[in-house]
């Protein structure tokens, strides 16, 4: 019986939990972001996926966590050194379970962040941004944390391609983040994914403590609505129809043209606002991508990226590091963001509400939503969504760019 007993324990995941409590520390972190996903409303549809992907990742037996390949493509598969990509699929999911299955052939090969990208663009307006152009310039400024980052990183070890991995979480784009890390650290993807979108999903934490440190209530309370007009005349509507479906296409050639590194992520960003913009022609085209496809896509990335923090990839001084790093390059991208602004209202006579530049980021629309709350708490008149959403959408547009000049400099 005390064999039996033996066996049936030995059977379980306690074995091995116990043996190594380290588990423990993988479970209340997947605890923590459930936590966060479904009681605190941050990014549920990015955390609660992702949540479980480290919760079940880390039961001892279950063999859903990924495994990560060096910077060769090598990976240890029972006791034998292997190069994952010379390995047929089925053998990756017969030999190392689902989730590597998934996150070597969708997330690892790269083909999920440009359609991801896609579905962001068919759910994405960029009148605001075409409305209110001047805006847009701080799209571009609240990418400081990235470079900025990149130097500390390399001053700090880092080599410069993981810098540069490590910086653009700075752009709060998930997908730029992946996409940019399989092209110059795939051996990263995993913690530095996993911190693009828990940074991401805390924004509503992030931002106000950056605001609180750097702006006034005075700076909060303008209000831009009182200083020009918001809303288009009818001719100008009509000619905002047609910038709208002429914009994706002048922006995907611009940048091909300079930087065509960039095409992979602008171009399917732009594909699927053009389906949304011409309307009943392409409506069909257009629900694809931004239901079902982009849905399906988020899916697969949050288990899989979640599954990549396991306690071997995790827990250690390297992926402390990421954390750390991909903590500070969100916190400089907004405050550039900021900083630009107070700079530039020193010189105009229109004064630009701080928050819009804190919106530089490419966290659409959930930074607009959260500097426009925090807009109406100082001031339940002054709204500034519209114009907050003008540099965030930008700031897709600006981190998707930066990801294509790091490539094109360092890859």
């Amino acid at each position: 019986m005390e064999d039996i007993f033996g066996k049936l324990y030995d059977m379980t995941a306690f074995s091995n939990i116990f043996a190594n409590p380290s588990f423990l520390v993988m479970y209340a972190i997947a605890f923590v972001l459930l936590y966060l996903g479904i009681k605190k409303h941050y990014e549920p549809l990015l955390l609660v996926p992702i949540a479980f992907g480290v919760l079940i990742a880390n039961f001892p037996g279950g063999e859903m966590g990924v495994t990560q390949a060096d910077e060769n493509g090598m990976v240890m598969v029972n006791g034998v050194l292997k190069n994952v990509w010379e390995m047929p699929l089925h053998e990756i999911a017969h030999e190392m379970g689902l989730m590597n299955f998934i996150y070597y052939m969708l997330i690892k090969s790269g083909f999920l962040p440009p359609i991801i990208f896609m579905g962001v663009g068919a759910l994405t307006d960029f009148g605001p941004m075409l409305r209110n152009l001047r805006l847009s310039i701080f799209g571009a400024a609240a990418q400081l944390g990235i470079f900025a980052v990149l130097l500390i990183a390399i001053l700090m070890g880092f080599t410069p391609k993981e810098a540069a991995s490590l910086g653009i979480i700075g752009g709060a784009d998930g997908p730029t983040a992946i996409f940019t890390t399989i092209k110059l650290a795939p051996h990263l993807l995993g913690p530095i994914a996993i911190a693009a979108y828990s940074y991401m999903a805390l924004v509503p934490v992030i931002i106000p403590l950056c605001v609180r440190l750097l702006c006034t209530k005075k700076e909060l309370m303008i209000n831009m609505k009182e200083q020009e007009k918001l809303y288009p005349s009818k001719t100008e509507f009509k000619n905002m129809r047609v910038l709208k479906i002429l914009f994706p296409i002048v922006v995907t050639t611009v940048v091909a043209l300079f930087v065509p590194t960039a095409v992979p992520l602008i171009g399917m960003l732009m594909f699927g606002n053009l389906l949304k913009e011409i309307g009943s022609d392409t409506s069909r085209l257009f629900d694809a991508a931004a239901n079902s496809i982009m849905n399906t896509a988020t899916i697969f990335l949050g288990l899989s990226v979640g599954a990549t923090m396991t306690t071997e990839a995790f827990l250690n001084w390297t992926t402390i590091g990421i954390v750390v790093g991909g903590f500070l390059a969100f916190a400089l991208s907004i405050s550039g963001g900021i900083l630009f602004v107070k700079v530039m209202n020193c010189f105009s006579k229109k004064k630009i509400n701080p928050l819009i530049g804190a919106t530089g980021l490419s966290a659409v629309p959930m930074a607009s939503r959260v500097c426009n709350e925090i807009a109406t708490k100082y001031d339940p008149k002054n709204h500034v969504l519209n114009y907050c959403m003008s540099s965030n959408i930008s700031g897709v547009i600006g981190s998707a760019v930066a990801a294509g000049v790091l490539i094109s400099f360092l890859a």
